[in-house]
This record gives C-alpha cells, structure tokens and sequence, in this order.
C-alpha cells in the first residue's frame, strides 16, 4: 500500500465514519422537569402534569426539538480545539455520554408515571429514582484547572495571551505589576466575550478596613519620626487603597469615619460586575482597570477605576475557542497571596483546586532567588493537600539572550554556534536538562519515590510569547506554545474518557436491577444468598478499618521525629523570620500586619510572611514523603490508602461472582450484575470525599500551631511607642517559648492523628450505610419492594449496546492514534510546523 492510499483510508476513517446522521440530544440539554430527590412522599399532581406535558411533546424520534443540522453545527463547534484525530475520539465519547443520559431520562420517566398513584413508594424504587436523577443531572465533565502560578513580571498574562490566540487581551508591561487578582479563562458556549469581576462583600471588606486602619496609626503614637523613606510595602499598599476608595486623606481618618464615609466609585448590590463585548480587543478595553494593578500619576491622585480594592477575582469566558477546548480552565495566579483574609483563603483553594500547575519564571530568575524557591516549594505543597496531580516548570521569555557574553561562558561541547538562534536552542535544551534534574530531585524529596509526576518527561517547557507573535529566531513549534495546547487537550480527552466510562458503567448498573424489578422467580432462595453476603461484608469492613489503621500508623515515627526537630530549631527559625537585614527601619509596620493577620502577612511585591508554617516547616520536612505516599493511588503497599479501598472493592464483587456460579443466580443475574457494578459506584465516590479531607489533615499543623500562637499575636499587634518593632518582637518570641514549653507541638502532631481517626471513620461510616442500603434494595424481602414497574427492557437493551461499545470506542482511539503517527513519520513535510 503507498502512502497516498493510506491516507485515503485514514481520512475516511475519521471523518466520513462521523457524517452519519446519528441522533445527538447535547450536552447539558433536558427533557426532565427540574426536581428535588424523592423523599417519602410521591409527587404531586402538578409535577405529574408536567411530566405528561413533556411526554406529550417528545417521542423517541424527535428528543429535543432541535433542528438537526443546528444541533450538528453546534456539536462539531465545540471540537474546534482538536486535531481530526482528537476530535474524532471525543465525539465518540460525546456520543456515548449523550445516548446514555437519554436512556436514563426515559428510564426515569416511566418510573414517575408507574409509582404516581401508589400511596406509598418501596424504598427500592425510592432509592432507583433518586440515583437516576443523580445521574442524569450530573455535571458533564468537571473543569481541570490549570494554574499559572509566578512571581510579578513572570509572564503569566503573556503566556496566557499566546496560548488563547489574543496578543493583548489580559495586560501585560514590563515595566510595572500587571495582574492584581486571580484571573480565570476559559471558553464556553457564550456568543460574545465576557468577563464577571466579583468584589468583596460588604462584610469582607469592613474586615479589610479594619486592619488596615489598625495598621495605619499616627506616627506620633509611634514616638518617634517616620517619613515616606520609612514606609514598607505593608503601610504603602494600605494608604494606596484607602485613597484609591475614599479619596486623598483617607489614611488618616479612623475606621469610624471611613464607615461613615462615601466610596469615590460606585459598588453594585449584586458585588459582582459584568462586561461583554463583540470582540476579544473591545473587551480587554473594558476589562483593563480592573485586573491591572492602578498606578498613581506624578501627582499622587489614583487613577481609573476607584472599586479596584474591592476585586476578590475576576472570570472571563471567551467564546468557543480554536484552540482551548471547552472545559479548561487557565488561572493567572498571583505569587504571594493577599493581606485581605477572604483573597488569601481564595489564593490557596485556588491553587489547591488546580489539578495541573505551572510553575512559571522567566529565563533571567530561573537560576535561583527566594522567590522561584517558594513558589515551587507551594507548588509541591498543592500535591500534598489539593488535587494537583501534575507540576512543570514553564520558563519564559526564552528568546532573550546577549551572544557574545553566552558565547563567553559557554561550556557545552566543542561544536561552534553561529546564530543568535543555535545559540537560543542549545541554551533551551540545557535549560530542560538541568532544571528538569533538580526539579525532580527536590520533588523526590517531597513525593512518594513511584509518583505520576517524577516518570513524567516534560518537567520543564521553555517558551517565548514574542517569538510566537513576531518570529525573528524561532519556529512557532520551537516556541512550544502549541506543546502546551496540545497538553492541555490531552488531559481533558484522558478525563472524558475516565468520565464517560464511568458514568456509562454505573447507568448500566441502575438498568439492570431496574429491569429486574419485574422479575418474581426464584425469590425464595435469595434470602439465604443476601445473609450471607451481608455477613461476608461486614467481616471485609472490619478488615478494611484495620487496614486503613495500618496505613495511617506510618504518618506516626515520621511525625514524632518532626516534632523533635521543631523543638530544637523553632528559635532560629523564628529569629530568621524577625530578622532583617536594613534593621527596623519600616519593619515596624510589616511585623504589625503580621500580627493582625495571626502570623500571616502577603504582600504583592514581597515575600510572603507565615511564621506558622515557618516553625511547623521541620515537621512537614519529616512527614511529607509518608503523607504523599498514603494519598497517591498506585500499586498496594501498607501505606498506601486508595488500594486498600481498592482491594476490598475487588473482593466484594469476587464474593458475588463466586455466590452467583455457586448458588446459580441464573434468573437473577441482573441483580448480581447491579451489585458488582454499584460496589464501584460507591467506593468510587470516596475518592473525592478522601481528597476533601485530605487538605484539612495537611493542614492541621499549621493551624493548630496558629491557634495557640494568637494570643500572643494579639498582643503583639496592640504595641505602639517607643522600640514597637522590638518590643513585639520580644512578646512574640516569649509568646512562643512559653507554648512550645506547654506541648504546642505536641497538640499540632495531637491534631493531625485525630483528623487521620475522623477520616477514618468517615470512610467506614461511607462505606457501611451506602453497602447496607444497596444490599437491602437487592434483597427480595420487605415492604413489597418488587412490584410491577414500567416495562424498561427496551432502555436496558440500549444500555447494554452502549456498555459494550466501550472497548470498541477505546479501541478506535488507539487504532486513531497509531494510525496519525504513522502518518505523521512518513510524511516528509513532518518537520514544518504548522499553524494551529
């Protein structure tokens, strides 16, 4: 076969395969009226009419009324942002979510209509319906949030720019701070360009002011002379925002007064502010004043928006975009987090929430400095207590580089570079080397040794926005924008899979033991079978919590050790933390944030302060490597929680497998079947209720530490007068020494067991009432559970196709994929890049 013939065959593959005109009902559309959960009464004549209205105008042949082509156009819309190949596998899976949520739709219609007159519901049914309707309004596909996490002037709005295709749209200077708030991008099925700016409730910002006022004290009742030289980034940024809302003079008014007084902008009632606009370049106009951090002019007064202060975060959604898939979510996050206690809460969820996370730094501080330092040290953090599953180093502005002095210490190799170009390559791939080697040795310091993210090859990307816009050295491939597109539509394709397979799994457990409900044979026998099995599952729980207790037993050498070693370094740790190299000069002012914020103080434009997790740092050198161990799905260990979950699910659906060839389930295989595949559901589900907790424990270090430590922060932050800055630092350091002398962190390492017991519990709680619930429902006695139902045996049949179409369509993207890189290694055009 020559090549021209295998691309013929290719392109009829995946794309004639997919003009076939197959019924789509889309995403996010319903024929169900909108419902609360059964309970235990039956609905009423109104949501009975309403369902017979519904029915009344849809028939299996015209779900939806929605004109086909328009549903087809809108369809194909939304796949924009992949390659043919891509596309194809994620319509398949569209197409299967989509069936499947019609089948359950149907299903739960007609059970509605079957259960309407009865005056009283079977809890069996009961517990059918509720599922359903769990089912069919869960949310497609949960957005993967993808942080963009660096310090100011880093390039994150750049990078941002470059990967959605808007050269300007977010701003961006090199001579000042640009972005001032968490902003969030992603693509939607808006018509226009929108952004949502949500503001600090009125209460937020009360609080805000508060502390702001505190720390804006007559320099008389500080005894002594502080000019402009003397003011630190702390008292700057206060009477910055207080000017900016009020107007000149605010720093010296009381918080009284301020209360009294009239902002300079006006705030509406909603706190949240809408702008739309046609266009990407009308809409960053609009949007500007808002994210960018305001400047004052030569002569002192703010300019633009007067309610900046005010920004919590801001949300843009551009339309269905080319290149970013629906269902991403980029996140310009600020490096330091926020003296506004409500702003730092949502800079760390944020960051938590993130399942990927881009640390980004720009080519002249990616050689060191405390900041890059910190900002990879939260970055590892997020993987210890949120749901980042990935972290790569993103280095930008690559295409700066001064030839002659490269060439002067230039030390690879012998080969001769003639270009400022080869220059550019060899120092990005050296870049990639070491970096790559150091970020993984310090991860392997912090992570479990198997992790996902230390197999990983791209560790370190490194590109450039103003090559990608002006090309002058490089290709727009060597550029690696476009690896970070393809990147971030890898990750969504390997999660709708995960979710389409899951949720097909599970509708086809809820079709079978619904079509079974009408079956009345061989009930008597089943009785014995579900008291045995109920017995064989209460021992596998048990088993489970002693398993579960030998997991967590781990966390307790490591965390003694710990505790050991805060003990012995907590003095030079905190004398670090108070110690500054100019003197008080101006610290006087940030120590005092520090203590109005229980130890915290974030500032755009500094280092961030945490005396908490400063002294509590040895602990979590200690604990770390365990604790990620324990929380990181992979093969069975003794440490490690999610296989034992995962091993007593397996045993569990063993036991039923084994009870149904043994005792001959032969007229009840669909119930053994529903049991199998429910048990999946359910232990499922704990994953994400594990991961919640998870942040909690991680955390209760620090927060046990914070808790003992705020009495003495109180007092600290109350000094004014002559040496404040030393004599807050004395009560700080007395503060201390006395509850380290009273177990402070015995109590933290107390904290932390007692969140790991609750977990613990929770998990069995979880584990036995969600079982005992679905072993009930498939045992044959009680309340007349087996009843004649609506016949469903038609939806069944149609959920058995698509159950097993699931291998077929995993097996067509395999088929897709290896047939592209073929192509894609005979082609001789393979190494131009092209545009996306």
């Amino acid at each position: 076969m020559n090549i021209n013939s295998f691309f013929l065959i290719f392109y009829l593959f995946t794309h004639e395969r997919y003009t076939e005109g197959v019924r789509d009902t889309g995403r996010g559309r319903r024929r169900l009226p909108l419902r609360r959960p059964m309970q235990d009464s039956i609905p009423g004549p109104c949501d009975h009419a309403l369902s017979q209205s519904r029915l009344s105008h849809s028939g299996d042949d015209d779900v939806f009324k929605e004109p086909m082509r328009k549903r087809r156009r809108s369809l194909d819309q939304r796949f924009r942002a992949f390659p043919p190949v891509e596309q194809s596998a994620f319509k398949e899976y569209e197409k299967l979510e989509s069936r499947t949520r019609r089948v359950l739709s149907n299903t739960y219609q007609k059970l509605i209509q079957s259960v309407f007159l009865d005056d009283s519901i079977p809890n069996g049914v009961k517990y059918l319906i509720n599922r359903l309707l769990a089912l069919i309004e869960k949310p497609s596909l949960d957005p993967i949030y993808i942080g963009l996490f660096g310090s100011t002037g880093a390039g994150k709005s750049s990078l941002i720019n470059a990967i959605i295709q808007q050269a300007m749209f977010l701003p961006v200077s090199g001579e000042s701070i640009c972005t001032s708030c968490i902003v969030q991008v992603s693509s939607g099925c808006c018509e226009q360009y929108e952004a949502k700016i949500h503001l600090l409730s009125d209460q937020e910002w009360k609080e805000e002011l508060k502390n702001l006022t505190k720390l804006l004290h007559r320099t008389e009742d500080l005894g002594e002379e502080v000019d402009t030289w003397d003011r630190d980034d702390a008292v700057e940024e206060a009477i910055w925002k207080l000017q900016m809302f009020y107007g000149n003079g605010a720093e010296r008014k009381s918080y009284e007064e301020l209360l009294r007084a009239k902002p300079k902008g006006k705030i509406p009632t909603s706190r949240i502010i809408t702008l739309k606009a046609e266009e990407a370049e009308e809409l960053s106009v609009k949007l500007d004043p808002y994210i960018r951090t305001q400047r004052r002019d030569l002569a002192g007064e703010p300019t633009e928006t007067q309610i900046w202060p005010l920004i919590k975060h801001v949300e843009v959604t551009l339309p269905r975009s080319e290149l970013i898939p629906e269902g991403v979510v980029l996140v310009d996050i600020p490096g330091t987090g926020d003296f506004n206690s409500k702003r730092d809460e949502m800079w760390k969820k944020t960051i938590d929430k993130c399942s990927v996370i881009w640390v980004i730094s720009d080519i002249e501080r990616i050689s060191g400095g405390r900041a890059h330092e910190d900002l990879l040290n939260e970055s590892i953090k997020a993987c210890q207590r949120g749901f980042c599953r990935d972290i790569a180093l993103v280095v930008t502005k690559t295409d700066k580089l001064h030839l002659p002095e490269y060439l002067r210490e230039r030390k690879v190799g012998n080969q001769a570079i003639s270009s400022q170009r080869e220059a550019v390559l060899e120092r990005n791939d050296l870049i990639k080397l070491q970096r790559s080697r150091i970020l993984k040795e310090k991860l392997k310091r912090k992570l479990p040794t198997d992790s996902k993210v230390l197999k990983t090859s791209d560790l370190v990307y490194t590109v450039s926005a103003q090559e990608y816009w002006q090309p002058a050295l490089l290709t727009e491939e060597e550029t690696e924008i476009p690896r970070l597109r393809g990147y971030i539509r890898k990750r969504l394709l390997d999660k709708k899979k995960r979710m389409v397979t899951k949720y097909v799994t599970e509708a086809f457990g809820l079709l079978l033991l619904t079509d079974s409900f009408n079956c009345m044979e061989h009930l008597p026998n089943e009785y014995l079978h579900m008291s045995g099995l109920r017995r064989f599952v209460e021992e596998k729980i048990q088993l489970l919590e002693k398993a579960i207790d030998q997991c967590f037993s781990h966390i307790e050498q490591p965390l003694q050790e710990g505790v050991r070693n805060a003990r012995t370094s907590y003095r030079r740790i905190l004398g670090a933390c108070l110690v500054r190299s100019r003197g008080n000069q101006g610290f006087h002012q940030t120590l005092k944030a520090v203590c109005l914020k229980n130890g915290i103080y974030a500032s755009r434009t500094l280092a961030r302060i945490d005396l908490n997790e400063a002294i509590t740092q040895p602990i979590y050198d200690q604990i770390d490597p365990v604790f990620g161990g324990i929380f990181r799905a992979g093969k069975p260990t003794g440490s490690t929680l999610l296989p034992h979950i995962e091993a007593f699910k397996h045993t569990l659906q063993e036991k039923m497998m084994e009870m149904g060839v043994r005792n001959g389930w032969k007229y009840d295989s669909y119930k053994k079947s529903f049991l199998i595949q429910e048990i999946s559901a359910i232990l499922g589900g704990l994953e994400d209720y594990i991961f919640r907790k998870k942040r909690k424990i991680y955390e209760s270090l620090t927060t046990s530490v914070q808790n003992d430590l705020k009495p003495c922060y109180e007092e600290a932050a109350q000094i004014t007068g002559k040496k404040a800055c030393e004599r807050m630092k004395d009560v700080i350091r007395r503060g201390v020494d006395r509850q380290v002398a009273e177990g402070m962190f015995e109590r933290a390492q107390e904290r932390m067991q007692h969140q790991f017991q609750q977990l613990k519990n929770g998990i069995s709680e979880k584990v036995k009432g969600s079982i005992t619930t679905m072993l009930t429902l498939a045992s044959s006695q009680g309340d007349g559970l087996y009843k004649e139902l609506a016949d469903v045996k038609s939806e069944y049949k149609e959920m058995e196709k698509l159950h097993r179409s699931l291998r077929e369509v995993a097996e067509n993207a395999v088929l897709r994929r290896g047939m592209q890189d073929f192509l894609l290694k005979m082609s001789p055009s393979k190494a131009v890049p092209h545009k996306e």
